[in-house]
């Protein structure tokens, strides 16, 4: 199973300086890259072709941040699988945080989402992870076991598990600084390998668990080094193609 290191640039970067970040990280990863890794980029909505073309070069992934469950129609404002896949993308994300807590957006529209983006060809990263008030109160578990069953309740058990991702990202960890430690983020994507077990069964050990909140590259190594770490999920530190690409090759 390959490593994944994908990287959310959320709401940054104009085109230009999208395509200019993608053209330097392929020139400073994509021939050193270790057969182990896989590359993603979810750029904005805006710049998604111009980066999808910048990869062409290379075996790098784009995706977008998100979708609306629906091929087309009256909604202002949304994004289609198909539009996104018109522009290049491979990958879509869904339950980030700020969609979850930013933005509103309850369970049931994350499952909708993510089994929406799967049939209609696209791969897909639900994501997951605690506040910091349901950590101190000891409902980890709790959280992490509804966000993943009602996420994943309309995900057929036959899918294919490599088109499948969970990115694990307690939400108090995202953009502070602050890092699970490394038994905290063991006991995490050990819990969540259970639950998907108790889902799909076996194929559910190929299934990548990612880790997002706060990676970069002075964490990165000792971050995928634990068990049932299959990735990252980059938020500040992919923006610059030189500290990304540290964090690709760590």
């Amino acid at each position: 199973m390959k490593k994944l290191m994908a990287a959310n640039w959320k709401m940054y970067k104009t085109w230009d300086q999208a395509c200019a970040t993608a053209r330097e990280l392929v020139q400073l990863a994509a021939k050193q890259l270790p057969e182990d890794r896989e590359v993603l980029v979810f750029p904005p909505f805006t710049a998604l072709r111009g980066v999808s073309e910048a990869f062409a070069s290379s075996d790098f992934m784009t995706g977008g941040q998100d979708f609306y469950p629906g091929e087309e129609g009256a909604f202002t404002g949304e994004i289609s699988p198909m539009m996104l896949d018109d522009a290049g993308a491979v990958y879509g994300l869904t339950g980030h945080s700020e969609r979850r807590h930013v933005l509103g957006e309850p369970d049931e529209l994350v499952a909708a989402k993510t089994a929406y983006g799967l049939d209609k060809g696209l791969n897909v990263i639900l994501c997951i992870g605690e506040r910091i008030e349901e950590r101190k109160a000891g409902k980890v578990e709790d959280v992490l076991k509804r966000q993943l069953e009602i996420g994943l309740q309309d995900v057929p058990r036959d899918v294919d598990p490599e088109r499948l991702s969970i990115a694990y990202e307690p939400v108090w960890a995202i953009g502070t600084g602050e890092v699970a430690g490394p038994e905290e983020i063991k006991a995490a994507h050990g819990f969540i390998r259970k639950i998907l077990l108790d889902i799909f069964g076996e194929k559910a050990n190929e299934i990548r668990i990612l880790y997002g909140g706060s990676v970069k590259s002075a964490n990165c190594a000792e971050i995928i080094s634990l068990d049932n770490v299959n990735g990252v999920l980059v938020g500040g530190a992919s923006l610059q193609g030189e500290s990304f690409s540290q964090i690709v090759l760590a």
